[in-house]
C-alpha cells in the first residue's frame, strides 16, 4: 500500500486557450503529479464531479461558463478543492471576489513559470499532508480505542486507567459526567473488563421509571402482589444475577427505592414485591449520575449512606470542551461510521468544517457531536462535509461570530490587539500594562497612537 507522499496529487487545468494548457504542462510537469487539461468549462466541472482534483487553475475569461461562476460551482461540488484563477485582464476587484468566494490565489497571465511551480508546490505540500493526517488518524483509533472509549487527552487517558484497574475487583462504581460524556460506555467497558464479563449487562433508566414501579422493576414481584400482576416476574436484579446493573440517573431514584437499594447492595439478597421469600443474587453495580450528588445528600434528596456506598471508586468523565485534544480523533471515527452506515464515499471534512467543530464548545458533549455528523453525513452530496452540512444549531453561533480570523491577521494589528486587551484588563494603567506586556511604555504609546486608542483617549479627556 502506497503512502500519502507516494499516492499522486491530481491538478486540472481548464482554460479555452490550449496554448496555456500546454504551458501549465510543461511547467508542473513532475513525478507523482497527474495533470488534466480541457478548454471546455462544462466538461471541467464534471471532472471535478468524477475524479476530484485536489487543485483546479482555472481561467477567468472563457465562453459558456464565466470563471467566477465556474468557481463557484466547484466549490459547491467539492468544498475541498484548492482553486487558483488565472487571468490577463487584472483588477484589484475581480481578485478581491474571487478570495472572497473561496479561490486560493489569484494569477496574471503571462504566468511566471516560478510562481506557478511555487504556488502547486505548497498546494501539494498541502494536500500530502492531510493525506498523512487522514492516515494518522486512521492508526490512532486503533491505538488510542478504549473497550468502546477513544481518547487521547490526560483526562481520558486518566479514565481508562482507572476503569482497567478497578474493573476485576468492584461490586459498586459511581459513574458521573454531563448528559452525553459517555457514562454508559464506561459502564460496559468496567462490565466487559470485570470477572462477570460473561453473564448479562442490564440497564436501568432511573428517570424514565414511575416512582411507584421501581420496586417492582428492581426487584420482581409475585402473582396478586397488586392489581394486574397475573404472574410472577422477575426484576432487572435477578435479571442481572452473575452480570452487572447500570443503574442510570441515580439521583432520580426516590428516597424510598433508595433504602432498598441499599440494603440490596449490603446483603446481596433481594425480594420480590409481595413475597416473604429472600433470593442471594450476585450482581455487580455501576450507577451513573450527570447530578451533584453531594448537593442532593446536602438537600436531603438522596441518602447520604448510600452515597458513601456507590462511590466507593468514582469515575469522573471530562466534558468535551475539556478534553478538545480527542476532537479529531472522534470525528474521523464518527464520520467513517456513518458514512458506511449511509454507504457514502465520505473522506472527511473541509477546513472550514474543522475549523467550525473546533470552536463549538458543545454543550452536549459527545452525544451532540455524534448527533451532528451524523446529520452532515446524511445531507452532504460530494466527499467531503462542509459547513453547511451541519445542523442549523451548530451553524448560526457561528454566522454570528465575526468573519475575520485572528489567526490570518498580520502580525503589527494582533500585537495592537493584544495592547488594547491588556491595558483594557489594567484600567488603562499604561505602565502595568507595558510591565505586564514586557515592553518599554514608549513602544506602548507606539501601538497605541497607530491603533487610534491615543487619540480617542484625548477625545474623552476634552472638556
Amino acid at each position: 500500500m502506497k503512502t500519502a507522499d507516494e499516492l499522486p496529487i491530481l491538478l486540472l487545468a481548464i482554460d479555452d486557450d490550449p496554448q496555456s494548457l500546454e504551458f501549465v504542462k510543461d511547467a508542473l510537469a513532475q513525478e507523482n503529479l497527474e495533470i488534466l487539461t480541457t478548454t471546455d468549462p462544462e466538461l471541467g466541472l464534471e471532472l471535478v464531479l468524477r475524479r476530484h482534483p485536489q487543485i483546479v487553475l482555472l481561467d477567468l475569461v472563457m465562453p459558456k461558463i464565466g470563471g467566477m461562476e465556474l468557481l463557484e460551482r466547484i466549490l459547491e461540488a467539492d468544498p475541498g478543492t484548492n482553486v487558483m484563477l488565472m487571468t490577463g485582464h487584472y483588477s484589484t476587484e475581480a481578485a478581491v471576489e474571487a478570495i472572497q468566494k473561496g479561490a486560493y490565489d489569484y494569477l496574471n497571465k503571462p504566468l511566471s513559470v516560478e510562481k506557478l511551480r511555487q504556488r502547486v508546490d505548497q498546494l501539494m505540500a498541502e494536500a500530502r499532508q492531510r493525506r498523512r493526517t487522514l492516515q494518522l488518524d486512521r492508526e490512532l483509533l486503533k491505538v488510542y480505542e478504549f473497550e468502546g472509549l477513544l481518547g487521547r487527552s490526560p483526562l481520558m487517558l486518566d479514565v481508562f486507567t482507572r476503569v482497567r484497574r478497578v474493573a476485576p475487583h468492584f461490586r459498586t462504581v459511581l459513574v458521573t459526567g454531563a448528559t452525553g460524556t459517555g457514562k454508559e460506555l464506561v459502564a460496559r467497558a468496567l462490565h466487559r473488563l470485570s470477572p462477570a464479563a460473561s453473564g448479562r449487562f442490564a440497564v436501568c433508566n432511573c428517570s424514565a421509571i414511575v416512582e411507584t414501579l421501581f420496586e417492582s422493576e428492581l426487584f420482581g414481584y409475585v402473582k396478586g402482589a397488586f392489581t394486574g400482576a397475573t404472574q410472577d416476574k422477575s426484576g432487572l436484579f435477578e435479571y442481572a444475577n452473575g452480570g452487572t446493573l447500570f443503574l442510570d440517573e441515580i439521583g432520580e431514584m426516590p428516597l424510598a427505592t433508595q433504602a432498598k437499594l441499599l440494603r440490596v447492595l449490603q446483603s446481596q439478597e433481594i425480594q420480590r414485591v409481595g413475597s416473604p421469600a429472600v433470593r442471594k443474587v450476585d450482581v455487580r453495580v455501576v450507577a451513573a449520575t450527570n447530578r451533584d450528588l453531594r448537593a442532593r445528600v446536602a438537600d436531603k434528596e438522596f441518602r447520604d449512606d448510600l452515597y458513601y456506598r456507590l462511590s466507593m471508586v468514582e469515575v469522573k468523565l471530562p466534558l468535551l470542551a475539556e478534553r478538545k485534544e480527542d476532537l479529531p480523533l472522534l470525528v474521523r471515527y464518527l464520520v467513517e461510521r456513518f458514512a458506511t452506515q449511509y454507504n457514502k464515499p465520505i473522506r472527511g471534512l473541509t477546513r472550514r468544517a474543522q475549523a467550525l467543530l473546533a470552536r463549538y464548545m458543545w454543550p452536549g458533549n459527545v452525544r451532540e457531536l455524534e448527533n451532528a455528523l451524523g446529520h452532515a453525513c446524511m445531507m452532504v452530496e460530494g466527499d467531503l462535509i462542509d459547513v453547511r452540512d451541519f445542523p442549523d444549531t451548530l451553524r448560526k453561533p457561528a454566522e454570528r461570530e465575526p468573519v475575520e480570523d485572528e489567526d490570518l491577521i498580520p502580525l503589527d494589528e494582533l500585537q495592537r490587539r493584544h495592547a488594547l486587551r491588556v491595558l483594557a484588563r489594567v484600567g488603562g494603567n499604561k505602565k502595568r500594562a507595558a510591565e505586564i506586556l514586557g515592553i518599554a511604555r514608549t513602544t506602548l504609546y507606539q501601538l497605541l497612537a497607530e491603533s487610534g486608542a491615543e487619540q480617542k483617549e484625548t477625545e474623552q479627556i476634552k472638556p
